[in-house]
């Protein structure tokens, strides 16, 4: 209620907890955020090789929800981002 309707929010949790919380956040309607910062094993036991290994990973359990990945056009259009093309560098 504090936010309004339009609110954007997501989950980041560090180690063990890293794809559950993701994972509830997805089905919750938040966003989510994985990475090696937040947490180095892919599964119990098991480093994980990249920070593209576990978006695979969170977005393979997410669309298995039946749920949809935001595309980055997405994302800037969500949050009222510039794109690349409209950045002077």
């Amino acid at each position: 209620r504090l936010f309004g309707d339009a609110a954007e929010w997501s989950v980041l949790a560090a180690g063990r907890n890293q794809m559950p919380f993701a994972t509830h956040s997805a089905i919750r309607g938040g966003h989510v955020r994985v990475g090696l910062e937040d947490s180095l094993y892919i599964e119990r036991g098991r480093l994980s090789i990249s920070n593209a290994e576990q978006v695979g990973k969170i977005r393979g359990i997410i669309e298995s929800l039946g749920l949809e990945i935001a595309t980055p056009a997405d994302a800037r259009e969500m949050l009222n981002l510039k794109g690349r093309d409209c950045i002077r560098l």
